[in-house]
């Protein structure tokens, strides 16, 4: 399913608009940063606006002082005012209408849809107990909004700070996804996500153990003791630890073999 779909899932079409137009824009965050007007892409944007779209995505909402200082942080802070109100003043028409100014501050407008946003939704539904997910959240799609990083080409420190949440985010939803497809019997699906979790954090066993049920349940015994035997070896070379009894049970049989 492909991400518009994906995003009108959870937002409906009828969710908050643009000012009095019915203009759309959605910025993404996850692996290159883009701007999409309408459903095109918005190409040519200045350093600035980028900067500022992406602050904006991220924190939602602050006053001018705090942004400019985030943003700004290693000149004075008249300086980092002045290049504020630069950004503010160079935005491109066409975006002008996703941020709003007042007296407390700037923000996104309503409407604005940030990809990591939508992201850290699924993640929770998925997370959270008892609380049914729409089938989306187990698709492709949201696969690989979780097996993508914030900006990862972006070191202001602005961008670093929300990257270790979304990593433990993103690690519990994959390794939610793998077993819940497990159980829906669609392995093939269920091996990315926990292929995806191997990649976020390669020596978490939880990942592995559902990478591994996968290959049981397929008959593919060679491939389950593969991955168990390279898991083990990183986690001897790194930690100098064992798999524990939850992942060696699974292959016992096999090894013994």
């Amino acid at each position: 399913m492909s991400s518009q779909n994906w995003i009108h899932r959870i937002y409906p079409v009828d969710a908050p608009e643009l000012g009095t137009g019915s203009a759309m824009i959605e910025i993404d965050l996850l692996g290159s940063f883009a701007v999409r007007h309408n459903g095109a892409e918005v190409l040519g944007l200045s350093s600035g606006t980028k900067r500022l779209l992406a602050f904006l995505a991220l924190r939602a909402h602050g006053t001018r002082l705090a942004i400019s200082g985030e943003m700004w942080p290693h000149v004075t802070e008249r300086r980092a005012g002045d290049s504020l109100r630069s950004a503010l003043a160079r935005l491109e028409d066409e975006i002008r209408p996703a941020v709003t100014m007042d007296h407390a501050g700037l923000g996104l407008a309503p409407g604005v849809r940030v990809d990591l946003n939508l992201a850290k939704e699924a993640a929770r539904r998925l997370l959270q107990p008892g609380e049914a997910s729409i089938v989306d959240d187990l698709g492709i799609t949201a696969i690989t909004a979780f097996s993508s990083r914030i900006l990862p080409d972006w070191y202001d420190g602005w961008v670093l700070a929300e990257v270790e949440d979304w990593r433990q985010l993103r690690l519990y939803a994959l390794e939610e996804q793998a077993e819940l497809l497990i159980g829906e019997g669609n392995l093939r699906a269920a091996a990315q996500a926990a292929r995806a979790a191997m990649r976020v954090e390669p020596l978490r066993q939880s990942a592995v153990v559902s990478l591994v049920r996968v290959h049981l349940a397929e008959g593919n015994q060679s491939e389950a003791l593969r991955d168990f035997e390279a898991y083990r070896t990183l986690l001897l070379t790194e930690l100098h630890l064992e798999p524990t009894a939850i992942l060696t049970d699974l292959v016992a049989p096999l090894r013994t073999h």
